[in-house]
């Protein structure tokens, strides 16, 4: 099966030489989702909008590909301040479907746009 390119209306067009997702083989490999506005291309303000968002965007490319946050298989989250892991881990919990997926959380000097969160995912469609 070749790789197919997964296009989500109900989250931010990619910002740059990327597919949001590519399935492949049952497969769905998520590229980063910020908490950018579908509708209007802009970022939301703070951090907890910002990670509502990323996840809400999240969902739409993984049901455009015909999988859900049931079956995401493993997360990394990038943040500009590790400060805001709590904030950001109260939101992540609120989302993800038991039992959680595998997960990193890195600091990162900066994000696209200057966002302060982005979150990507791996899952796995039920066959």
């Amino acid at each position: 099966m070749p790789r197919q390119e997964v296009s989500a209306a109900g989250a931010p067009a990619a910002i740059g030489p990327y597919s949001q997702a590519i399935a492949m083989e049952g497969f769905v490999f998520c590229s980063g989702q910020l908490g950018m506005d579908p509708a209007t291309g802009q970022l939301l303000d703070g951090v907890a909008n910002q990670a509502e968002r990323a996840m809400a965007n999240l969902e739409s490319v993984l049901a455009t590909a015909g999988a859900s946050l049931a079956d995401v298989v493993k997360t990394t989250i990038f943040l500009t301040d590790l400060a805001d892991f709590s904030t950001v881990n109260e939101i992540y919990a609120r989302h993800v479907v038991a039992p959680a997926p595998a997960r990193s959380t890195v600091q990162v000097a900066a994000l696209p746009r200057g966002a302060l969160v982005e979150i990507e995912a791996i899952a796995r469609r039920a066959s």
